[in-house]
């Protein structure tokens, strides 16, 4: 028997009679995101996910760390399987986990007994490996509130399973089992995290960027372009739509009064993503907006930009301060690119004093002066699509 990954899920546990949907669906996600680690069997029972190299070839820490990103695995531990014997279980403790042991000086043993025909209990059983560990490294000491190693012993149906403390998972539902959705990524630190979120209640995503040559440089590109393959560990395959929006906001300094520039450029972003939606059989649109955290994202101003589109948009930052969006754009692995100093649309042509609380009606006058729908046309006439998978 040879080591192998143990995989525990999350909230999927707690579906009901189409649970079996849920897990498929992150067996697939597995299977998709370590193929390029080597050949493994993954087969689901008992709410653990067992993935097992199937030659020498196949690479266990990169499956590993690639798992650490799946949405869908709430904890995850590499394991050592053995016979179901209390013997075996302990010689199997005392050498795969010989270094934890021999560093650790407080632990616990925690047995769980899927497999109820062995003879001791999960109590018994943690206390004989135990007692016995405790004999055999005179360096540790038992602390069953706060021990520095978990010693984990789990019988289950074809065998036993020894490991040390599990690592976390990214949590979550697997990505695409709520569909699908478009989201807006600009290359700030928001609508990554934004991204993110909404990848992590299983939806799967296209992103959409507006590009402004020449107000926007190559490099500003580049960098949404790697914010993307950034999120690709998480989201999984996706397609970053480029969309040339130099055009559209020409149009609107010349033709509109200042103080409506962002509401209306933004309702065109809206428009457009919304096309891509229709495109794609989306079902919604993910935004990074945040409540009050600049003019155009007071309620007014974002029922104003949501009166544009007609899908359903999701904010998941929206009631967050900065620092926890900072935290999360941290967590992975997109604040450093976010905060390169390269503009990006949004930042073109901004009103001094724009409009905070617009009437909609008001909006809906002011962009009438605009040919809409030929300017939305062009736009996507000249769209750049680039993909990106695990």
């Amino acid at each position: 028997m040879q080591e192998l990954i143990l995989l525990k899920l999350g909230e999927l546990v707690l579906k009901g009679l189409n649970r079996h949907v849920f897990e498929e669906r992150l067996c697939a996600n597995i299977r998709r995101r370590i193929k390029h680690c080597g050949k493994f069997q993954i087969t689901s029972k008992q709410s653990t996910i067992y993935i097992e190299p199937l030659n020498e070839e196949a690479d266990l820490d990169a499956a590993f760390e690639a798992c650490k990103c799946i949405f869908g695995i709430v904890a995850l531990s590499k394991a050592h399987p053995c016979e179901k014997t209390k013997e075996a279980i302990l010689d199997t403790a005392k050498t795969y986990l010989h270094g934890q042991l021999s560093a650790a000086t407080t632990f616990k043993v925690e047995s769980k007994r899927a497999d109820k025909n062995f003879p001791m209990t999960s109590i018994q059983l943690s206390q004989w490996v135990g007692g016995e560990l405790d004999d055999c490294f005179p360096n540790l000491t038992v602390d069953v509130h706060h021990p520095e190693l978990t010693v984990h012993v789990e019988v289950r149906e074809r065998a036993a399973y020894v490991h040390g403390n599990p690592e976390p998972g990214a949590g979550g539902l697997p990505v695409s089992i709520n569909g699908a959705g478009v989201s807006l990524l600009s290359g700030g630190i928001d609508s990554p995290v934004s991204s993110y979120m909404m990848a992590k209640r299983g939806l799967a995503l296209d992103m959409v960027h507006f590009f402004s040559p020449p107000y926007t440089s190559e490099q500003a590109k580049e960098k949404v372009i790697e914010l993307a393959r950034l999120l690709t560990p998480y989201t999984g395959h996706t397609i970053l739509h480029i969309v040339p929006f130099t055009e559209i906001q020409e149009e609107i300094r010349k033709n509109c009064p200042e103080e409506y520039f962002t509401l209306i450029m933004r309702r065109f972003m809206m428009r457009i993503a919304n096309r891509v939606a229709e495109r794609i059989g989306a079902g919604c649109i993910v935004t990074g907006e945040c409540l009050g955290q600049v003019a155009s994202q007071t309620m007014e101003a974002m029922r104003s930009t949501e009166d544009a589109c007609d899908y359903p948009v999701f904010r998941p930052l929206v009631g967050m301060d900065k620092e926890e969006i900072v935290s999360i754009s941290r967590k992975i692995g997109t604040f450093g690119t976010s905060i390169l100093p390269y503009e990006d649309c949004c930042t073109v042509f901004t009103p001094r004093h724009p409009k905070t609380h617009p009437n909609l009606s008001e909006v809906r006058e002011v962009e009438a002066a605009l040919p809409i729908s030929e300017l939305v046309e062009r736009a996507l006439a000249g769209e750049e699509k680039l993909k990106l998978s695990w």
